[in-house]
């Protein structure tokens, strides 16, 4: 994460949305840092969603932005603020109280091919709605939380479809693996939301693009759990602290981005850091 902000940060305002700034960041060899990076976490995805269901893997992630403002702060040695490590606090209590008290589990992993052509249906028709919005509007935060929200979609999809490919191969093999379709469906889906996510950290501010990336994957990808794979969460009173975890989440999650360029900044770019 902090690799691919710092290349995407690199690359012209002309390249948007386009294959230049494809052809930019494979000039950038910070970049492939980020994707071999990317590449480890999505093994470690796989073997979690193995293991677990989709609406209890998924919301972890939120947990992402807190780890990359301490491993940045290490990088550039730059201390995170009081602010900042209160809303790390949020993030990480937030979400271990929402999952205790939702207790995620069961499901299936048998989806009918009409549950899933809906399902890509759905998704690429919000994605497609995002992007097209984004499109219409100038560099700024309505454009870069646009981008982020059909990034978030994206990766939802990705993890449902890796759900699907990885239960193969732990049922039936490799073979299985490299022939069902959902493995090559969440390959390009992941590309997808890949080039998505680069537009939005190079359309605007991280407090924009952020929050929606972070909270649109995890309250998706509890969508799809829970819609595609009938997984169960506990309701009832469970609720209630359930909810309070989530606003904890929420309020630390859109306080971190504000942080986040401070932390992100080099000794060296002191007079831009604001504009990040």
């Amino acid at each position: 994460m902090v690799l691919q902000r710092a290349a995407a940060r690199t690359a012209p305002k002309d390249d948007a949305f386009s294959l230049r700034l494809v052809r930019h960041l494979l000039h950038q060899p910070v970049w492939f840092g980020g994707i071999a990076a990317i590449l480890c976490a999505a093994v470690c995805q796989a073997l979690a969603l193995t293991m677990g269901s989709l609406a209890l893997v998924q919301p972890i992630f939120v947990t992402e932005l807190p780890f990359a403002l301490l491993i940045a702060g290490v990088a550039f040695r730059r201390r995170l603020p009081g602010r900042g490590w209160a809303a790390v606090i949020a993030v990480t209590a937030g979400i271990g109280m929402a999952l205790a008290a939702a207790s995620p589990s069961g499901g299936h992993a048998g989806v009918g091919l009409g549950l899933w052509g809906l399902t890509l249906a759905v998704a690429a028709g919000a994605m497609t709605l995002c992007v097209g919005a984004a499109l219409r509007r100038p560099r700024g935060r309505a454009r870069a939380a646009l981008f982020g929200t059909a990034a978030a979609i994206g990766y939802a999809l990705t993890a449902a479809l890796m759900k699907a490919a990885v239960h193969a191969f732990a049922a039936h093999g490799a073979a299985a693996f490299f022939t069902t379709w959902q493995t090559y469906a969440f390959a390009a889906s992941g590309a997808c939301s890949l080039f998505l996510l680069s537009n939005a950290v190079e359309s605007g501010p991280l407090i924009a693009s952020q929050p929606a990336l972070t909270l649109g994957d995890a309250s998706v990808s509890l969508t799809l759990g829970l819609l595609v794979y009938g997984e169960r969460i506990r309701t009832g009173w469970w609720l209630l602290p359930a909810a309070v975890g989530a606003l904890l989440v929420t309020a630390g999650v859109l306080a971190l981005p504000g942080v986040e360029p401070r932390v992100l900044k080099e000794p060296a770019d002191e007079d831009v850091t604001d504009e990040a």
